[in-house]
């Protein structure tokens, strides 16, 4: 009997070392995840495909924002944006907004802008989220089919800074 009470005693105390199940709530909080736009993104030069910059998209007052995080770029750590022509000329390149004023619908997510910071140019922007882990974003001017589309790619946050110049 004391041999079966031990046993048993073992076994709820293996069984009370084993981690949790993730609640329903914390699962859905991981998918959500995936379905966001919210995180880290590196971007990349459309003519040579090379990495230019990590863009910290965030949420504000119901609105989505992205800022400039790190780059690529030598020297980024020192510029402004001279040819920017709003609120954001001679701003420092690290740490500036580039899109502003997103808003949801359906499954995708539109209604505000998106400088350029090499032109200073601003421009209407649509974006959506392909499989979780890259973000389609669509600068244009007047109608949506005038534009030009980026593909960015999610960066898990650990590895976000990894050979950029970080702020």
């Amino acid at each position: 009997m004391k041999s079966m009470i031990r046993a048993s005693l073992i076994v709820s105390l293996a069984l009370a070392t084993l981690p949790a199940p993730p609640t329903a709530a914390a699962a859905d909080a991981a998918a959500a995840d995936t379905d966001s736009p919210i995180g880290l993104w590196k971007t990349f030069d459309d003519k040579t495909g090379a990495a230019r910059a990590i863009v910290h998209i965030y949420a504000q007052d119901g609105r989505l924002f992205g800022k400039i995080e790190s780059s690529f770029t030598p020297g980024a750590g020192h510029r402004v944006c001279a040819v920017c022509s709003d609120e954001r000329k001679d701003q420092p390149i690290l740490g500036l907004v580039i899109i502003r004023n997103m808003k949801r619908t359906d499954d995708e997510y539109s209604g505000g802008d998106i400088l350029d910071p090499d032109t200073g140019s601003v421009y209407h922007c649509k974006m959506h989220i392909e499989g979780g882990t890259h973000l389609v974003v669509r600068g244009y001017i007047g109608f949506s089919l005038l534009g030009r589309n980026q593909t960015w790619q999610r960066v898990p946050e650990a590895n976000a800074s990894a050979g950029a110049n970080p702020r």
